[in-house]
């Protein structure tokens, strides 16, 4: 292939073309504080997607990267103008369909690339996977990678520092002033077990957040962002590199 992205090649280029892991970038459509694009989660889950399978491919792999999904669950931020929502049951149906799209052409490893907090593609693979039980079927979320915060001062989890960060340096033009963006402070529950890791409910966005970030972008730099995008997409270039090596029929140690 010409390159990682389906999207961007022709048959002539695929029709020969062996793929071992397919993987699927899966974003939102939601605002993003005051200075974010709504496709935010997009552009960053595709920008890791193609850079980690492209590395991946120049040491020996075989990754075709799919269009992106651009919707997520967006049900807490339901009133918030074209934030659009798509139910965990219409995402399971599109990953099934997508699942035994590949298993149908003989590709039998997917990586589910997820790039909204909202999204959660756990229990969707486990019913998925029983139905095409020689598949290897996983997900990722870039945002949850244990070293993520040494790269920023300042932490949060939408449209904060590490977002604004990876913005400035994938798509500048698309960011408005840091002046202009609010300062992503947010409510958390009354309820102290549902600020823990042990326990969880939904949240209210508008509720929660007057600006509908989470996490103050004011320390936010090109720089940072290069650093993160550079580091992560070297852990899912290997991770992508050893899916692909992977021999299903010997998975365990």
């Amino acid at each position: 292939m010409l390159s990682p992205k389906v999207a961007e090649n022709t048959w002539k280029s695929i029709k020969d073309q062996h793929v071992e892991l397919a993987v699927l970038p899966w974003g939102a459509t939601e605002a993003h504080n005051y200075h974010l694009p709504y496709a935010t989660d997009n552009y960053q889950v595709e920008a890791i997607s193609e850079e980690a399978a492209k590395l991946a491919n120049e040491k020996g792999a075989q990754v075709a990267v799919l269009p992106a999904i651009p919707f997520g669950v967006n049900t807490g931020q339901s009133d918030i103008r074209l934030t659009i929502n798509l139910y965990p049951s219409t995402q399971q149906k599109i990953l099934h369909d997508v699942a035994e799209s590949l298993h149908r052409q003989g590709i039998y490893k997917l990586l589910v690339m997820n790039g909204h907090g909202g999204n959660d593609f756990k229990q969707m693979i486990r019913e998925v996977n029983s139905q095409f039980p020689n598949m290897l079927i996983c997900s990722s979320s870039w945002f949850k990678h244990p070293e993520r915060d040494r790269f920023f001062t300042l932490k949060g989890d939408h449209a904060d520092e590490t977002e604004t960060s990876l913005m400035l340096y994938l798509k500048p033009k698309l960011v408005l002033p840091l002046n202009e963006a609010g300062n992503g402070k947010s409510k958390s529950f009354k309820v102290k077990a549902l600020n823990e890791s042990w326990a969880w409910a939904e949240r209210q966005w508008t509720k929660v957040s007057a600006d509908t970030g989470i996490g103050d972008p004011k320390y936010s730099t090109k720089e940072k962002g290069q650093a993160f995008f550079e580091f992560i997409t070297v852990q899912y270039s290997d991770f992508m590199l050893q899916l692909s090596k992977a021999d299903l029929n010997d998975l365990y140690e």
